[in-house]
């Protein structure tokens, strides 16, 4: 099992306790980015570069990740991707993507993503705390304890 992260817009809390959860638990977190970023030295946290444009680090990850493996990200269609191969999904915010949610989710994304191109303000997410944080770090704390 691996864990995969879409990092460039992940945030740095999330980052942070991704890498100290790859080092107590020896489970492999791979940063998947099109911009270089400074890693903990450790032999469980890797660092994979792709070029520029759009959903070239999502394809990556798709076409890397296998069954059983947890992908960090908030974009749901990688989310979708990554569960129809038998993946888990966990948002930076701590909502959890699988099979039994994500048609769903979906859908309700793409609802609200064709309101606002219709001109309709809908909000974004509110800003990332320590609530947000603390939920992300209890999800990721019982998939590592299924898995272990």
């Amino acid at each position: 099992m691996k864990i995969w992260v879409d990092a460039d817009a992940c945030p740095k809390p999330v980052k942070e306790i991704l890498y100290r959860v790859a080092d107590r638990t020896e489970i492999s977190v791979t940063l998947v980015a099109n911009q270089g970023m400074r890693l903990p030295d450790s032999p469980f946290i890797h660092l994979t570069q792709v070029g520029h444009g759009a959903d070239i680090a999502d394809d990556e990850i798709v076409n890397r990740c296998e069954a059983g493996d947890l992908i960090i990200t908030a974009d749901i269609p990688l989310a979708a991707r990554v569960v129809e191969k038998g993946a888990l999904a966990l948002d930076p915010r701590g909502k959890v993507y699988d099979k039994n949610n994500i048609g769903q989710i979906l859908s309700m994304r793409n609802f609200m993503d064709e309101l606002r191109g219709s001109g309709v303000e809908t909000g974004g997410p509110n800003s990332f705390g320590q609530k947000e944080r603390m939920k992300f770090a209890n999800e990721l704390d019982k998939f590592v304890a299924q898995r272990g």
